[in-house]
């Protein structure tokens, strides 16, 4: 470990970060001999990142119709596993007590933590991962753990005074409980450095931390997934993962969308213990052009960004990105579609604006009606007319 990179991963040319992430990924792919109804991973049509779009998109309404078939794990070959946690719906993911398993230290090293550190986690330790994930980050850069958890924010002062916590994990706004407390209680404490996750981290709150002489950064990650982003001292978008891989597609579909362009994420991990291919996290980012100036050289990403799911009942029916994408799959002229609901006269109105150079504007009404089971008003854009930001469902209507 050098004194600015974890490891020499992070400042690899992008060529040999492809040629390892394809030969790593062709070795999961070909693993995958008990793959569960549905999830056909072709090692033979993935030759590498580039190739992950010829595979299916893995959501987790998938996975947890899969768990109830084939419990705890829906099939997929797990190794390794020492720990069973439990997400809501319930969905359940396994973890690992091997070096670092859900790669946190690379995140916690660009926060400069490291062995002269004591870590108060409060994240959970029940059933759900982040407590776990967090401590093994803490092991990987030397750190010591206090395992605070979440609550009794009186005793969390008493804490950090007594073992002389110097860092803070946690959701980004229970640090500032614990300060304040620790105010009004007239305790000085002496943390530095907080590594947050779970939540928004909104620039008034960073600049509240930044006051108190606390750096604060943050990380993108998933209970499924481990860590999928991080901030770096350079706080230029989040640095992605080595140990993943990221898509940015249209909300609804597989479809990569341009640098720049708002889109679900979904990601592959490289975890053998664990593979998780072309999984759909449900929220939204894009990819920022251009390397971090701290010098790690992986894609960057804008952050979370919103939810992806933009399910929306027009005149009481559910209308789905699904349908949208369906819509625009079933005309090759049509590069893309929006739905926006609003209200006239008290009652819901449905426009379909389609991106398209030419086509019948009755054929599209009436594909609109079949696929989407509601009549709207369709109107025709020329193509590159849509925002790009996301959305393929948007709701005007006030619900004030």
């Amino acid at each position: 470990m050098s004194a600015s990179h974890f490891d020499d991963l992070e400042i690899r040319s992008a060529d040999a970060r492809a040629a390892a992430q394809a030969a790593r990924l062709k070795e999961i792919l070909a693993g995958i001999t008990d793959a569960p109804e549905g999830w056909r991973a072709d090692a033979a049509a993935v030759g590498g990142p580039e190739d992950l779009p010829k595979l299916p998109v893995l959501r987790k309404s998938d996975l947890s119709g899969w768990q109830k078939a084939r419990p705890p794990f829906g099939g997929i070959a797990v190794r390794n596993a020492t720990h069973v946690f439990q997400s809501p719906g319930p969905i359940y993911e396994p973890g690992g007590s091997s070096a670092d398993w859900f790669r946190m230290g690379r995140f916690l090293h660009a926060a400069g933590l490291g062995a002269d550190d004591i870590v108060q986690n409060c994240f959970g330790y029940h059933l759900t991962p982040a407590g776990h994930m967090f401590e093994s980050g803490a092991r990987a850069v030397g750190a010591m753990v206090l395992p605070a958890g979440v609550g009794q924010t009186e005793l969390q002062v008493t804490a950090a005074r007594d073992v002389g916590t110097t860092a803070y994990a946690g959701t980004p706004d229970y640090l500032k409980i614990i300060l304040e407390k620790a105010d009004e209680l007239g305790v000085a404490l002496g943390i530095t450095k907080a590594v947050v996750g779970g939540g928004a981290l909104f620039p008034s709150l960073r600049q509240y931390y930044i006051d108190r002489r606390i750096s604060c950064l943050q990380c993108y990650a998933t209970a499924d997934l481990g860590n999928i982003a991080y901030e770096s001292a350079a706080m230029e978008g989040m640095i992605v993962d080595e140990g993943v891989i990221v898509e940015i597609v249209t909300p609804g579909t597989g479809v990569p969308v341009a640098v720049g362009e708002v889109g679900e994420v979904v990601v592959t991990s490289l975890n053998p213990d664990y593979p998780l291919i072309r999984f759909a996290t449900g929220d939204l980012s894009a990819v920022m052009p251009g390397a971090s100036p701290c010098g790690r050289t992986n894609m960057r990403i804008r952050g979370w960004m919103g939810r992806a799911d933009q399910t929306t009942k027009i005149k009481g029916m559910f209308v789905r990105p699904e349908q949208v994408a369906a819509l625009v799959a079933q005309h090759d002229e049509i590069s893309k579609a929006r739905v926006v609901a609003s209200r006239a006269g008290e009652q819901d109105v449905m426009t379909v604006h389609i991106e398209s150079a030419g086509g019948d504007p009755d054929a599209y009404a009436q594909s609109v009606a079949n696929l989407l089971k509601l009549k709207g008003k369709v109107v025709i854009v020329d193509p590159g007319t849509l925002p790009k930001d996301g959305l393929v469902i948007e709701d005007q209507r006030s619900y004030d």
